[in-house]
């Protein structure tokens, strides 16, 4: 599937642009700003700014956790041989997307794309420029409702999910608060899956934080307009409880797997856990 035979959700429904509420923040144009990017807006700017008050790291923490993201998917598509990947949350395209990666690696691999914001799928064709080889397609869709994205055509028509598929839920998670459930909605996901597919995750941690600082990013995370919850290492264990972790198993994200030696920024200030398992 390449960007030609690629159906966005544009084409059928109202103006994209109609949807796209400038008023109100969203992750991933705040991500996008926190890496650098140009496609958010001044509520974007001012929530980011908000969280950047009390963690005045967290520039920091979007690169490296997208540096783990690649490495993640590097892993995934040369030593472990998965050539499906499903990642939600996808936020803006910007350098390194999952399917640039793994099609460097395999280039049949398929990969859909899931974010539920209509500035990302004004953006999506650059996520659907797939090798000739493989496939990738955009889902308009959200974490909250996992069969609206297992059951979707693009999904199915896209992949396989009798084979192994990477589940990726890179620095999503924290945006699901526990009062919508977020251990259900993975587990959802995980059980669609067959043995020997992968779930990727990254989370914002307070495992560094003393109680005032916690009482702290609660209240710059309320004033910022986007629901957050950070999660202990424990808490953030129970999303893999009956899965394989991959060596070196839970650990900050700048430690998993790093490709060569560097100075690595203290893990508290990255305050972000990344884990790879294997769904037995």
């Amino acid at each position: 599937m390449d960007s030609d035979s690629a159906q966005l959700p544009e084409a059928a429904g109202e103006p994209l642009t109609a949807r796209i509420d400038t008023t109100k923040p969203h992750p991933a144009r705040r991500y996008d700003y926190w890496l650098g990017g140009k496609d958010n807006f001044a509520a974007d700017r001012e929530s980011a700014d908000a969280v950047a008050e009390v963690f005045p790291t967290v520039q920091l923490a979007a690169v490296e956790n997208r540096n783990f993201l690649r490495r993640a998917v590097a892993y995934l598509a040369a030593e472990a041989g998965i050539r499906q990947f499903l990642d939600i949350g996808t936020g803006l395209p910007t350098t390194g997307n999952v399917h640039e990666i793994a099609q460097d690696i395999a280039p049949e691999s398929h990969i859909v794309y899931v974010d539920n914001d209509p500035i990302v799928l004004l953006h999506a064709r650059e996520l659907l420029d797939s090798s000739p080889a493989g496939a990738t397609a955009y889902l308009d869709a959200d974490l909250r409702s996992p069969q609206q994205i297992l059951k979707h055509p693009d999904l199915l028509r896209t992949l396989d999910l009798t084979r192994p598929v990477a589940l990726m839920l890179v620095a999503v998670l924290h945006f699901i608060t526990d009062d919508e459930h977020p251990y259900q909605l993975v587990e959802e996901l995980v059980e669609a899956l067959p043995a020997g597919s992968y779930l990727v995750m990254s989370h914002a941690t307070n495992d560094h934080l003393e109680d005032e600082d916690v009482a702290r990013n609660a209240a710059a995370n309320r004033r910022s307009g986007v629901p957050f919850q950070l999660r202990s290492s424990a808490e953030f264990a129970r999303f893999f409880e009956g899965l394989e972790l991959i060596s070196p198993g839970i650990t900050a994200v700048t430690t998993w797997r790093p490709e060569v030696y560097r100075p690595h920024p203290r893990a508290e200030a990255v305050s972000m856990l990344g884990a790879v398992a294997r769904i037995p």
